[in-house]
């Protein structure tokens, strides 16, 4: 398993799960971790993992994502969304890309939101030190970029969704601008955006 998208401000966040008897399943692919990967390279082997692999991706939109977090906190909302796709695959063992400081801790906290019994293996950088959370990663991070893109279809120019993107910055500052409101697409419990509703408002007093 692994995520792509979690600290975004924009858009979905993603958790892909992938499924394979053995490494032997993937030797020869050049799998890496997602982010050490060109697009290009990304989304050739998006179609092959998909082919030769047991897949299951799970979505949490914005605003799924903003009522999760009045509930629990954005670990326990990963953990319970890799929770859900090891479901979906009902695998006897899962890797999982740790999302708290204390790996046994974090395997803990995505056992817990189990069905059926599996073996958690948690670690840091997983996406790194396991083929299979590599494939898990290249799954996520594709099927979030398609859907920043079909997002910037509909919306226009929104960057890649991430608070360290300027162009995503200016997306969300010129339409709290004209609107008074963050967009739909925004994570309104992020603090990127109540920080720019503040600068907003304090400015609009200063007019007075």
């Amino acid at each position: 398993m692994d995520e792509a998208g979690k600290g975004s401000v924009l858009g979905p966040m993603v958790v892909a799960a992938v499924g394979v008897q053995n490494d032997a399943s993937l030797d020869g692919l050049g799998l890496k971790d997602s982010k050490l990967l060109s697009e290009k390279e990304r989304e050739r082997l998006y179609p092959i993992i998909r082919k030769q692999c047991r897949v299951a991706v799970v979505k949490l939109e914005a605003q799924e994502i903003d009522a999760i977090r009045t509930e629990m906190t954005l670990n326990q909302a990963v953990a319970r969304a890799h929770a859900r796709v090891i479901s979906k695959l009902s695998p006897s063992c899962a890797y999982v890309d740790a999302c708290d400081v204390n790996i046994f801790r974090y395997a803990e906290m995505v056992r817990c939101n189990l069905e059926h019994d599996c073996e958690i293996v948690s670690e840091h950088h997983a996406d790194e030190k396991f083929a299979v959370v590599s494939a898990a990663s290249i799954i996520a991070k594709v099927t979030r970029d398609r859907a920043i893109k079909a997002l910037a279809k509909k919306h226009g120019v929104i960057g890649s969704g991430y608070p360290s993107d300027p162009v995503t910055i200016r997306y969300l500052s010129e339409y709290i601008d004209e609107h008074r409101i963050p967009p739909p697409i925004a994570r309104k419990s992020w603090k990127t955006v109540s920080a720019l509703l503040a600068k907003k408002t304090q400015s609009n007093l200063g007019d007075f």
